[in-house]
């Protein structure tokens, strides 16, 4: 198993072309919410299915978090880091990195049919 794991909606065509983006791209392994195990399961929010979530080592990130963590580990993300250690700096940051994972995810049906 890897170092990191990104599980997601496997359903969602958005979702996958996206996890796929990073899998591509870094040592992130996929695991899709149809081919969870029962350890990964127990290791999410009961909620799990409400977002994309990244597992590394014993921490568990979830949605905006999730997805920006997993960005950062594909071979853009030397790029991305010095962009995401200014903003975090910001105090209104994870609340907007957070809006816009939920605007994005809101319209995953309609992004989904760009693919």
């Amino acid at each position: 198993m890897s170092d990191a794991i990104l599980v997601y909606d496997d359903d969602c065509t958005f979702c996958t072309e996206a996890a796929e983006f990073v899998a591509d791209r870094s040592a992130v392994e996929l695991v899709g919410f149809s081919e969870l195990t029962a350890d990964l399961r127990d290791r999410l929010p009961a909620d799990y299915e409400s977002c994309a979530h990244l597992l590394v080592g014993d921490a568990v990130y979830s949605c905006g978090a999730a997805m920006e963590r997993a960005f950062v580990h594909t071979d853009i993300g030397e790029d991305l880091q010095p962009a995401v250690k200014f903003l975090s700096q910001f105090e209104d940051y994870t609340r907007v990195r957070e809006r816009v994972y939920r605007e994005i995810a809101d319209r995953r049906g309609t992004l989904g049919k760009l693919f």
